[in-house]
């Protein structure tokens, strides 16, 4: 069974102060000793250590939507998206691209007029994280969407898709990956994921973001599902998202640092 973050804590507003801490108020002087395992990871490595477990979120479809983000680079790290970058001390520039960055054609690296969610540019790699939460929410912004008063402790899952961005209409519309509006037979829903990338690679982790790190744990449970392929999506449709969306979404958010001490991660099955 997992364990209840209202043992600890007191009420949403704390588990969402949580969220968006500084890393010295979650930071452990000896690391990140008992807390569950951390994500982001290589999907390739199948080990880990970690003592702590839980039972996996149901599907995504099973669940509401409440948020969707992405990041300037994946966060994660898998054969189709592996070349290294380095990062600044926020997070940003770091993480890992897509193979497929070494092989676009002129016309898909054609720069765009206006800036484009912060600085976006053809050419870059993001990933995109669909946030569903066991909680009776609607889809909103921020991670605190996901949680209720009455529901301080939900089951988490975040579907995954790694993007090269270009400047092609015939790619892949950001819009139609987007949230519905409306809830669909009783759940909100986006309107669509990529089903073409891969089969998910699934594990037990937690939240993300460049607050955290090996020695500055993530104390929430996650269930991942990381698509291990990238897919190319078109610029223009994400300068329309980040300009309009249920989320107040206008830029990408910076990555973790890659978790590789088999103690902090779990095992993949």
């Amino acid at each position: 069974m997992r364990p209840s973050l209202t043992t600890a804590l007191t009420g949403v507003a704390t588990v969402a102060v949580m969220l968006t801490a500084s890393p010295a108020a979650l930071a452990v002087e000896e690391g990140c000793q008992g807390f569950g395992p951390q994500t982001p990871r290589d999907i390739d490595q199948l080990a880990g250590t970690n003592p702590r477990s839980f039972s996996l979120a149901p599907p995504s479809s099973e669940l509401n939507l409440c948020n969707i983000h992405f990041h300037q680079n994946a966060e994660h790290k898998a054969a189709a998206f592996s070349i290294a970058t380095k990062g600044d001390k926020d997070g940003v520039g770091g993480g890992f691209q897509c193979g497929l960055t070494t092989s676009l054609s002129d016309a898909e690296l054609k720069p765009v007029k206006e800036e484009v969610c912060g600085g976006i540019e053809p050419g870059d790699t993001i990933e995109v994280h669909w946030v569903f939460s066991s909680c009776a929410v609607a889809p909103g912004p921020g991670l605190g969407s996901c949680l209720a008063s009455n529901c301080a402790n939900p089951d988490l899952r975040v579907e995954t898709q790694v993007f090269t961005v270009v400047n092609d209409n015939d790619a892949i519309d950001f819009e139609d990956l987007d949230y519905a509006g409306s809830a669909q037979d009783g759940l909100h829903q986006p309107k669509a994921i990529p089903s073409n990338t891969g089969a998910p690679v699934q594990f037990a982790g937690s939240t993300t973001g460049p607050s955290f790190s090996e020695s500055t744990c993530s104390p929430l449970q996650v269930s991942w599902s990381v698509r291990p392929q990238c897919a190319k999506v078109d610029i223009n449709s994400l300068a329309r998202w980040c300009e309009d969306n249920a989320f107040d979404e206008n830029k990408a958010h910076g990555v973790r640092e890659l978790v590789t001490n088999p103690a902090l991660l779990s095992k993949i099955h």
